[in-house]
Parts: structure tokens; C-alpha cells; sequence
């Protein structure tokens, strides 16, 4: 059975999505606060974790960046009261693969988490690899020679989607496809912060291969020669 991790001081609101989640099968732990679930963490695997913005012990998004480094790649869904888009961006950026903002209806929650979970699986072998760059499915990274960087969900499902097109031009909505699922929400503007986190960490490993957006059309891996 699938299980979600739900990191939230308020009780009431983690009860209410628990029972939520538990409607449609799905089991849910709670962790009160950043220390409990870094514990948590460690000693389970879950499908997807559901983080507040707004911690007692620190900020969920600075939780977030330091599991992303740590190389823990869980879909992440976070919940905060801001609703600005930088706001949207910024919990993008820090490796967020959703965001919802409260108050929220649970229908709409329980929908995004789901997507989070059956997200597609783009190539069924453990590797793939474009001119200098090895995306790894089991590692949830990408490697350049001895260099590497581990990859958010999406990341990894956007960067599969553009090695198995060997060079093509990917549309746009079958990236969205690949990295969300197909005919539900997806954050404004995802897409677009998805692949800038992406250029950044092909630059980080000192590939020789670009994220190239082709106006209109979509994005390819391209190799620059030379």
C-alpha cells in the first residue's frame, strides 16, 4: 500500500488529510516538526511527503533543500498560505515537484498527491545516456565523467523524456506529461523552473551538452561541439 508523509504541526489539519488520504487507500504518517521527520525519514520509504512551509523548528523549504542534497528524492507536495507566484517559484526551485496553497479543498489535494504517485516511467532501463550525460533512474541522478548531481522527481522524468528522444525536439505538454501526468493541474510556470533547475545542474557537472528551448516548438538536448 502506498504511504505519504505528512510534516505539519497543526493536528488538526494533518488529521483531516490523513483521513483523506485514507479514503482512497492511502496510509499517511505524521511528523510534527522538521527533527521528527528527518528521523522519520531515515526509517521509512514513501511514496510521496507533504510538507508545510511553516515549521515550528524551521522553514519547510529550507528542510526541502537540505534532503535534496542530501540526495533524498521523494515527490515532494508543499503547503503554505503564500500565494504569490515568486513565492510558487521559489518552492519549485528548492525541489518542491507541487505546491498547494490554503486553504485548499482536500479533493484537490488528494488528486495532486495521487499524481505525484503514479507518475509514468518514461524508460525501464536503469540508464540512459546523450552524447557526455548519463541520466541514472536508480540513483536518481545525472553523471559526467567522475562528476554527478542528483535529480528531484520531475527532473528525472523530464531529463529520461529528452535523452530517449535522442536530440528531438520534445513538445512542451509531453514533458508536462512525463514529469506530472496527463489531465491534471500543474503548477504555472512549472515546466519552465523545472528546466532552468535542470540547466543549472548540467552546467554543475560540466557537460558538454545544453537544455535548448526551441520558441514554440518545445526543448532538446543538444551537444555543443568543439
Amino acid at each position: 500500500m502506498s504511504r505519504v508523509a505528512i510534516v505539519e504541526d497543526s493536528e488538526r489539519l494533518a488529521d483531516m488529510v490523513r483521513q483523506a488520504l485514507a479514503g482512497v487507500g492511502i496510509e499517511a504518517d505524521l511528523f510534527r516538526n522538521i527533527s521528527e521527520a528527518t528521523y522519520g525519514l531515515l526509517r521509512a520509504d514513501y511514496s510521496v511527503m507533504i510538507v508545510d512551509r511553516g515549521l515550528p523548528d524551521g522553514d519547510g523549504l529550507t528542510f526541502l533543500r537540505a534532503l535534496r542534497a542530501a540526495g533524498q528524492m521523494t515527490p515532494c507536495l508543499m503547503l503554505t498560505a503564500r500565494d504569490a507566484l515568486h513565492d510558487r517559484v521559489e518552492g519549485l526551485e528548492s525541489g518542491a515537484d507541487d505546491y498547494v496553497t490554503k486553504p485548499f479543498a482536500m479533493s484537490e489535494l488528494v488528486a495532486r498527491v495521487r499524481t505525484l504517485m503514479r507518475r509514468p516511467a518514461v524508460l525501464t532501463a536503469l540508464t540512459a545516456s546523450f552524447a557526455d550525460v548519463t541520466v541514472d533512474r536508480q540513483q536518481r541522478e545525472m553523471r559526467c565523467g567522475d562528476m554527478s548531481v542528483g535529480l528531484a522527481p520531475a527532473e528525472l522524468q523530464i531529463m529520461l523524456c529528452l535523452v530517449e528522444a535522442a536530440g528531438r525536439t520534445v513538445r512542451h505538454s509531453a514533458l508536462e506529461h512525463a514529469a506530472w501526468g496527463l489531465g491534471d493541474a500543474v503548477t504555472p510556470n512549472a515546466l519552465e523552473v523545472t528546466v532552468h533547475r535542470l540547466r543549472k545542474k548540467l552546467t554543475s557537472i560540466n557537460t558538454r551538452t545544453r537544455l535548448t528551448n526551441h520558441r514554440g516548438a518545445g526543448f532538446a538536448l543538444e551537444k555543443i561541439s568543439g
